[in-house]
């Protein structure tokens, strides 16, 4: 590939493969020149905004249902998801598609060149009539004029939605304010429920959200007490914080709160914010992220609220805890596999009942079947699919 020929220089197409080739690597990702696209001042969160982006681009070589299974277009994104985002290896791939290594080869480079191309368009739109030299220098110029907004800042947050105990980063946060507090002669008072209080946030957006709300309501306050009280209302988390200002939400904060859906309000003299509605309950157990973020993806933009567990302990202990309404899981994990997960669900009173589908490269449904499974699907996943059998099991 020359650029003559094609104006994506052979050099970002390297940078490309550099990065498809760490995509679950978070510190070698951050070494990659492909970063230099992103704000490296976030950290790790450039990096997994980069994974992102990686992997919606793999998902746009999806053809759909109207593309036969053995076309050449679905081979190649079979194997670009597999490859990548299953994290299998070549060999792997090759021969789960039933192709040869050296027509494995072949495919791969496509694909990288593909994801080049969608990737050098995203980011170099306005770049394309520059000299190399102006192409090189063009994302920093570009960050210099951007970086300041308001929505600059959000778009490199880590948007990934987890499972937190909100009980805990309130705690952190009044330790984040306290000095504060003690210099304003202004008591913080505390009540949180005993038993944790499990969401599905960002939490470094909501930790921030938090510091900051406290932060107003100690400066703001005309009293010496500010009152900070979690409660369990129905099927929702409300934070109360006494103020007696109706200024205590900047705008920034507004915004910030609108990426987690929190929704607040003033009543008399109190902040009320609704940290969550319950919603459908949706957990994904899964230790690939690439995977967990695709999948949170495909579902968080409907009705769901989406909970996550890398690992078959947590998750279990996260189901016990929540009870979603439905479990997608994996069956390789490591130190506790997906079907020993299944069976612990199975036979422990408080999950037994919950749904389970199993989303996996592995293909044995009858096994899952008899081991209590309520659906199945083979990686690669589509959103189709995904929210097809949600609305089979009436989710």
């Amino acid at each position: 590939m020359t650029e003559q020929n094609n104006p994506i220089p052979d050099i970002f197409v390297e940078q490309i493969k550099d990065a498809l080739g760490n995509l679950y690597n978070i510190p070698e990702l951050l070494k990659v020149p492909l970063m230099t696209y992103y704000d490296m001042s976030q950290g790790q969160s450039a990096a997994h905004q980069l994974r992102r982006d990686l992997i919606e681009s793999i998902e746009t070589l999806n053809p759909g249902k109207v593309v036969s299974v053995r076309s050449t277009q679905a081979r190649l994104y079979n194997l670009m998801h597999l490859h990548y985002v299953g994290d299998m290896t070549l060999q792997e791939t090759a021969h789960e598609l039933g192709i040869s290594i050296r027509q494995a080869y072949r495919d791969l480079k496509r694909g990288q060149e593909n994801i080049a191309s969608m990737m050098w368009l995203k980011h170099n739109r306005h770049t394309s009539s520059m000299s190399p030299d102006e192409r090189t220098t063009a994302p920093a110029m570009r960050k210099a004029s951007e970086l300041s907004t308001i929505e600059s800042e959000i778009k490199y947050l880590e948007r990934t939605f987890v499972s937190v105990n909100i009980s805990d980063s309130l705690s952190l946060a009044v330790k984040a304010v306290q000095r504060l507090a003690d210099q304003k002669n202004v008591s913080l008072k505390i009540v949180i429920p005993d038993d944790p209080v499990m969401i599905s946030t960002n939490q470094a957006i909501a930790q921030q959200i938090l510091i900051n709300l406290l932060s107003q309501a100690i400066q703001q306050s005309q009293t010496l007490l500010v009152d900070i009280t979690l409660r369990i209302d129905g099927d929702d988390a409300k934070l109360h914080i006494s103020c007696s200002s109706d200024e205590l939400v900047s705008q920034v904060i507004d915004q910030l709160m609108k990426q987690v859906r929190w929704a607040y309000e003033m009543q008399q003299d109190e902040l009320v914010i609704t940290l969550n509605s319950h919603g459908t309950r949706v957990l994904i157990i899964d230790d690939n992220e690439g995977l967990v973020d695709l999948l949170h993806h495909y579902i968080s933009d409907n009705v769901y609220q989406v909970f996550t567990a890398n690992n078959g302990a947590d998750g279990m202990h996260i189901a016990s805890d929540i009870q979603p309404d439905a479990i997608i899981m994996d069956l390789m994990m490591p130190d506790m596999d997906g079907w020993e997960l299944l069976q612990h669900l199975r036979t422990t009173a408080s999950t037994r009942e919950i749904p389970v589908i199993i989303c996996s490269v592995i293909h044995d449904p009858e096994l899952a079947y008899s081991l209590g499974a309520d659906e199945f699907i083979a990686k690669p996943v589509t959103q189709e699919q995904i929210l097809s059998v949600l609305k089979k099991i009436n989710l």
